[in-house]
């Protein structure tokens, strides 16, 4: 019949600096299922690593080692693990319980990993707890229970998945002699269920308890006795091992998920200031990137505001080759022809010439300089002005050349301060009379629009009593809103080369301005998320090296996580979890911050529009998720990559 474990001339080497030290030197054994043995040997003996070896912690420099007769050197390191997690329970001396866990919850961890439900689970490990005894002390953390109720606690996890076989190593070399006698008395009512018990001690008197005794010298198998023990075992406090647990599927996954999320959270909790310093450079980050973005946004939006106010989707035509010519050649290039040809484009939605000049107005005892422009009706159209009182100039008044005139908010407060209703007034422009028709609303105009007079005068009135001139200094065009401008530039360009036989005008579209401050903005806006961006990389890097220090730390919790049956997958998993939720939090308290930032702008500016679009905070959560997988990566690989026996042995 094949035994349980069975060894065959297993060694075990490790290197010391230039030197080869072996530990185990040809060990041979075999242990038949429901065996009670104890390994025994002083200290550097070998039976640790004997133990390690059996308990698939370690493997054998040379040798056969096989479970129920399979060679475990067959086994990939994740069948190791479901091996120790279903077939192994481990007692240790130290206990090796999770500090920032309860009781019930260290118990619960090898079902975790087994894939057991959380409420059974949860009823198993209260269970076990009950019948050692620790019914009340369920709740109670490693460090409010003394070193007996922990190796308690720590029988109970062995048994958690069944604890076919159970190595204790040392497991009452910490205690009292009374608690040794309570674990000895566990330890033999595990094995009158049918559990095979595995003891490594160096205490003859513990040793003396088991009916077979293994005695390890410098490597080497010394001795191997049978003892005839006729003990009176106490009724079993055990219940019988629990059915071995195989989920399969979407819903083991999810379940493994949950549970590395569950734990991933309390260690985050227990250690609330390094997680806290972790975050800062986070929140910073996404604060600083969802502020930029939205502030100059709003920033952008106002400069485009004041750009629109002048009129979009209009173009200015001017005499000459570009601003400045003063060729009297070039002069008189505009006429009333070129605005009614103008004028008679499909892509025309209205067009006004201007005739402007500097002159002064009078009324009363008042004096001051304005800008004076002789327009068409149609030149409040283009610019989308309308009225406060009153009405805009019309075409009878255009063809009678009337002396009348629209004036502007400036000219009202400066002219009238004391009067609301001014229209059939009559002020001087000039030497010339005028009655005003209208009152232009309130409009703003690029760069705030400054406090200069403005009015406006029929062109003919301004070209035949005013200036003298049958020209236009510039003609305005504003594009029907569903015609590319640029292509209504182009045609604008080659229908008055026609009319003038060569180009003695220039254009200025008013929309590529527009999108020469957009791209300006955006380029500026850009460079400032690229800055902000920046110390979010450095917030990054700050979680990447928060979590290298917190697997250092916690070495030893990954040593236990794998011995009782954690699979590589499921440390890395955790870990990058944690950097994850760190970074999710860090990211949710940044666009918290990012909201304080923009209402403190909104009341300290209020003309602005302060939005959050959105696609900025899901780019702001997807932004922390990646920064938690790219630098969370590293540490966690290097926390699945530790070996479990060095883990353990970790102070």
């Amino acid at each position: 019949m094949t035994a349980l474990l069975e060894l065959k001339d297993i060694r075990r080497s490790y290197r010391s600096g230039d030197q080869i030290v072996d530990v185990l030197k040809g060990v041979s054994l075999k242990i038949e299922a429901g065996e009670m043995v104890a390994i025994i040997g002083a200290s550097g003996s070998g039976k640790s690593t004997l133990m390690n070896i059996l308990g698939c912690l370690d493997k054998p420099s040379a040798g056969t080692y096989c479970v129920a007769g399979q060679d475990v050197a067959q086994m990939s390191n994740d069948e190791l693990a479901a091996l120790r997690r279903e077939h192994f329970g481990f007692i240790f001396q130290r206990y090796h319980l999770l500090p920032h866990l309860s009781a019930n919850h260290n118990v619960e961890v090898p079902a975790v990993y087994a894939g057991m439900g959380k409420a059974e689970r949860h009823q198993r490990a209260s269970e076990l707890l009950q019948r050692l005894g620790l019914g009340e002390r369920t709740a109670y953390s490693p460090s409010q229970l003394s070193g007996g109720q922990q190796q308690r606690v720590s029988i109970a996890r062995a048994l958690m998945n069944g604890g076919q076989v159970i190595l204790a190593d040392e497991p009452t070399g910490a205690l009292d002699s009374h608690s040794g006698k309570e674990v000895m008395g566990i330890l033999k009512q595990l094995k009158a269920q049918g559990h095979t018990v595995v003891i490594v001690t160096h205490d003859p008197a513990i040793a003396a308890q088991a009916e077979r005794v293994i005695e390890i010298h410098d490597g080497e198998i010394t001795a191997d006795r049978q003892q005839t023990r006729q003990d009176d075992v106490a009724p079993s406090l055990i219940e019988p091992a629990a059915t071995k647990v195989q989920p399969s599927g979407w819903p083991q996954v999810i379940g493994r998920f949950r549970e590395a999320f569950s734990m991933a959270w309390l260690a985050m909790a227990a250690n609330k200031m390094r997680t806290a310093l972790t975050m800062l450079g986070i929140i910073i980050g996404i604060a600083s990137v969802v502020s930029i973005v939205v502030i100059g946004d709003a920033a952008k939006q106002m400069v485009l505001a004041d750009i629109r106010s002048i009129g979009t989707n209009t173009m200015d035509i001017y005499p000459g080759k570009d601003f400045g010519d003063d060729d009297p050649s070039t002069a008189r290039a505009l006429t009333v022809d070129d605005m009614a040809a103008l004028g008679a484009q499909p892509y025309v939605k209205d067009v006004s010439p201007a005739i402007s000049g500097s002159m002064r107005l009078r009324f009363g005892n008042t004096d001051v300089p304005a800008n004076v422009a002789g327009v068409s009706e149609q030149y409040f159209g283009v610019f989308g002005m309308t009225m406060s009182e009153g009405t805009t100039l019309s075409s009878e008044q255009m063809q009678a050349q009337s002396q009348v005139v629209v004036i502007d908010q400036n000219t009202l407060r400066l002219l009238f301060p004391d009067q609301k209703k001014v229209v059939g007034k009559v002020i001087l422009i000039g030497n010339m009379p005028a009655t005003i028709v209208g009152v232009a609303a309130e409009k703003k105009m690029m760069f705030g629009g400054g406090n200069s007079l403005r009015v406006w005068i029929p062109y003919t009135t301004m070209g035949t009593r005013l200036k003298g001139q049958s020209w236009f200094d510039q003609i305005t065009v504003r594009i029907r809103d569903n015609y590319n401008s640029k292509e209504a530039e182009q045609q604008v360009t080659r229908l008055l080369e026609l009319r003038h036989g060569k180009k003695d005008f220039f254009t200025f579209n008013m929309d590529t301005m527009v999108q020469a401050a957009e791209k300006t903005t955006q380029t500026l806006q850009l460079f400032l998320t690229l800055v902000a961006v920046i110390s979010l990389i450095v917030g990054g890097i700050g979680v990447m090296n928060i979590m290298l220090v917190s697997v250092t730390e916690r070495t030893k919790e990954i040593g236990i996580r794998m011995a009782v049956g954690a699979r590589s997958s499921d440390v890395l998993q955790q870990f990058l979890i944690e950097a994850v939720l760190v970074c999710l939090v860090g990211g949710a308290l940044g666009i918290t911050l990012s909201f304080m930032i923009g209402l403190l702008v909104q009341l300290l500016l209020p003309g602005w529009t302060i939005s959050f679009p959105p696609f900025a905070l899901f780019s702001a959560f997807l932004c922390s998720t990646g920064i938690g997988v790219v630098f969370g990566y590293l540490p966690a690989r290097s926390a699945a990559r530790l070996d479990p026996i060095d883990a353990l042995a970790r102070e």
